[in-house]
């Protein structure tokens, strides 16, 4: 199912005020060799579902042992065509890491994500050109696109500045990847250290037109949003 971009940014909170970034996602969708395209989304939680062939990544409230047997299950097959591919990482990962990790396979997204406890900072995939270089230089894009947003209220400000410090700083903030590779070769990468999940989309994918929502370094249990009651440190 293709993502309404229109329709999920007009959406609005229960105060009928503007978004503020605690619950904004930024997404990069694009075609393989395509410019770069950005497109800002507010999402609201969505139902408890298994993994659809629109979606990579786990919903809200979704089971983290259910997501990961269903990652386990989307690499089964014996197709040899190419297929979209989301991997998650048991801990954050540098930019320079990013590379290495891919193991060889195109990337085509990267997903930034400064963690800090109890403070919901924003979710920022990144779409990125073919080659080592785009995917290293994913944090400063990710902190220009953060930089770049105003907001209404002072703590979502502070958490934008204190989110694109870091991301400019090369803080280890990469949750996870998506890539583009055949089914033994995402085989292959799930069994990498480090790589907590690999899910494939069917092989007729387009690109650009699915969700991508990353199962984050450290969650347990279910999916859930990180609390938004602590303090915001100032670097």
């Amino acid at each position: 199912m293709p993502v309404d971009a229109e329709s999920v940014a007009g959406q609005r909170d229960s105060s009928g005020r503007g978004f503020s970034l605690r619950n904004t996602v930024i997404y990069g969708l694009t075609a393989v060799g395509a410019a770069i395209l950005l497109v800002i989304a507010f999402r609201e939680p969505a139902p408890v579902s298994a993994v659809a062939t629109d979606r990579l990544g786990p919903a809200p409230g979704e089971q983290v042992q259910q997501y990961l047997n269903d990652a386990r299950t989307s690499l089964d097959g014996g197709d040899a065509d190419p297929h979209w591919a989301l991997v998650s990482f048991t801990d954050y990962l540098t930019p320079q890491q990013i590379p290495a990790a891919a193991a060889g396979l195109r990337v085509s997204g990267v997903i930034q994500h400064v963690p800090i406890d109890r403070v919901q900072t924003p979710v920022i995939t990144v779409a990125t050109p073919a080659g080592d270089e785009p995917a290293v230089k994913s944090a400063d894009a990710a902190a220009g696109l953060v930089g770049a947003q105003q907001f209404r209220d002072q703590r979502s400000s502070d958490i934008a500045r204190v989110t694109e410090s870091r991301l400019r700083a090369g803080c280890a903030c990469t949750a996870g990847i998506v890539v583009r590779g055949t089914l033994p070769q995402l085989r292959e990468l799930a069994t990498q250290p480090g790589v907590s999940a690999v899910q494939a989309l069917p092989a007729d994918a387009i690109a650009g037109r699915f969700a991508v929502s990353p199962l984050l370094p450290g969650s347990s249990d279910t999916v859930t949003p990180n609390p938004d009651d602590g303090p915001v440190p100032t670097e």
